[in-house]
């Protein structure tokens, strides 16, 4: 009968070291968000004027008053909703771009003027224009969201292809791959961890900017409501709507992260605590 085996499978045990990483990070940015939470109702205190600064009770008030009425959640899925459209637009434009011109010079040096030359204007530059061609409503912020997500995923693409190893794809070429093999089955997992970067990168500055386009070119959004109780002096609902923000933009990035693990397991890094 043999002897059963007290020392766990290797990826047991790793899956619990990530489980209890996890845990760990969590708990840290539980400690990190109670420390800005104090800092703030000190400051609030210290202020004395609810106009300017309320404090973190009277926003979680206002916060739970917005949730009931179902204003939070609507405003906040339009948003979302705007997001991901935008996101998944510059992904079908910027990857396929992107790995064409880090698999061809001709194509760089045709394309990359270009880019570099529309890459420093804000989007929120173009609000202005934007407005007169769309009008207010959907379009404006998705196209200035796409404007903004566009270049970190390009860049990104474009850097991963060129990163991929050449030994790799010699080898697979000396094996007979043919190239729609060789991109799909070499080039593309190679380059998928620095794609998935810009991917994040992307998300960070759209969702920075859906605020600012949502302030002057839509009839909804979180950016409307700040603006719009802005307007009415109701500045708890304004940090309501700021803190949701925070958070949106928080969740999204972690399920960004999961997603990046799911994709691309190989790129975990080294383990080191």
């Amino acid at each position: 009968m043999p002897l059963p085996n007290p020392r766990p499978a290797p990826q047991a045990a790793s899956g619990q070291r990530r489980h209890a990483g996890d845990g760990r990070r969590w708990l840290i940015a539980l400690r990190s968000f109670a420390v800005f939470a104090a800092l703030w109702w000190l400051l609030a205190t210290w202020n004395a004027n609810p106009l300017q600064l309320p404090t973190p009770q009277s926003v979680l008030n206002a916060l739970w008053g917005l949730a009931r009425d179902k204003e939070l959640f609507e405003h906040a899925a339009i948003s979302t909703a705007r997001l991901l459209i935008a996101l998944a637009l510059a992904i079908v434009v910027a990857v396929p771009l992107g790995f064409w011109m880090g698999l061809s010079r001709r194509a760089e040096a045709f394309i990359d003027p270009l880019v570099e030359l529309l890459r420093p204007i804000s989007g929120i530059a173009w609000l202005p224009l934007a407005l007169f061609i769309f009008g207010v409503g959907d379009t404006l912020p998705v196209f200035i969201m796409v404007y903004v997500a566009f270049f970190p995923i390009l860049l990104n693409t474009v850097s991963g292809a060129r990163s991929v190893d050449k030994r790799l794809v010699m080898a697979a070429r000396t094996m007979g791959v043919g190239p729609a093999a060789l991109l799909r089955h070499v080039i593309i997992p190679a380059a998928l961890p620095t794609v998935m970067v810009g991917v994040r990168l992307a998300f960070a500055g759209a969702w920075a900017a859906i605020v600012a386009a949502e302030l002057i070119g839509a009839p909804s959004g979180l950016g409307f409501a700040i603006e719009w109780y802005r307007q009415l002096l109701m500045t708890s609902k304004v940090f309501s709507f700021i803190l949701v923000i925070g958070v949106v933009g928080f969740l999204c990035d972690a399920g960004l992260r999961a997603l990046q693990r799911v994709l691309t397991p190989w790129s975990e890094g080294t383990g080191l605590q």
